[in-house]
């Protein structure tokens, strides 16, 4: 068994803060971020956490509305299924729709959140937490692969990694979610328009609300670039700190 010590010492990491990163850190990973975003192969790969997160906020808002989740599905094209069980219609199941597409962003937001008190270890910890939790639902192969996958190399990064290499890690990956939730938006009403997503979230919600799925889509765009502005303008602080921008 783990002594008073020992765990006195685990809550101490997991809820301690760490240094400043570097504001040269911050920006690097801001870069890298938007260049996964931005390139086609690193986002074909990279996408995945994205719709991990999707599906998430899908299947949590859910069950916060009193639907009966039946499982998640992720699939090796980046796409994914959450299915729920209750009323067809309803606040319940709009905010449900309404969720998937504001996640990644949103979740980013709380990321930067944390990393702006510092808070990195917990951050990590509170990542692979949700992993876990997503984990009991997956239904399919390739969707537990994928989250054993990323559960891992958090937790590897968490329990192994140095402060720097965590810092740089974590900054990257809350980075990627507040700009990866902004393209798939417009990939969405790319889409829409060819006529490839006839029963997209935005289209499922037009059918249940007064508002054509346009509408909706503009509701992700304003949801995630908010998210987005809001994270960024947490993550500077130590850029703004190093102009001598902020007070303390």
């Amino acid at each position: 068994m783990m002594s008073i010590d020992g765990l006195s010492d685990l809550w101490d990491t997991l809820f301690g803060a760490q240094p400043d990163p570097p504001a040269l850190l911050v920006l690097i990973t801001g870069a890298v971020a938007l260049v996964v975003v931005s390139t086609r192969l690193p986002w074909r790969i990279a996408r995945n956490a994205v719709t991990i997160a999707h599906e998430g906020g899908h299947a949590l808002v859910a069950l916060l509305t009193g639907r009966k989740l039946h499982g998640i599905r992720l699939h090796s094209d980046t796409s994914g299924l959450t299915l729920s069980a209750g009323r067809p219609t309803g606040p319940g199941m709009i905010l449900t729709l309404l969720a998937g597409y504001v996640a990644p962003p949103l979740v980013g937001l709380a990321g930067a959140w944390l990393l702006g008190g510092n808070r990195i270890t917990l951050l990590l910890w509170v990542a692979v937490a949700l992993l876990l939790a997503m984990l009991v639902m997956i239904r399919n192969v390739f969707g537990m692969v994928s989250l054993l996958i990323t559960g891992a190399l958090v937790f590897a990064v968490s329990w192994y990694a140095t402060p720097q290499v965590q810092a740089a890690f974590a900054y990257t990956g809350v980075w990627f979610l507040l700009l990866g939730g902004v393209r798939p938006v417009v990939e969405l009403q790319r889409l829409r328009s060819r006529g490839r997503m006839p029963a997209s979230d935005a289209d499922q919600l037009a059918g249940l609300t007064p508002f054509p799925p346009l509408f909706w889509v503009g509701v992700f765009a304003l949801v995630n670039l908010a998210a987005l502005i809001a994270g960024a303008l947490l993550l500077a602080g130590p850029i703004l700190t190093d102009a001598g921008l902020t007070t303390g």
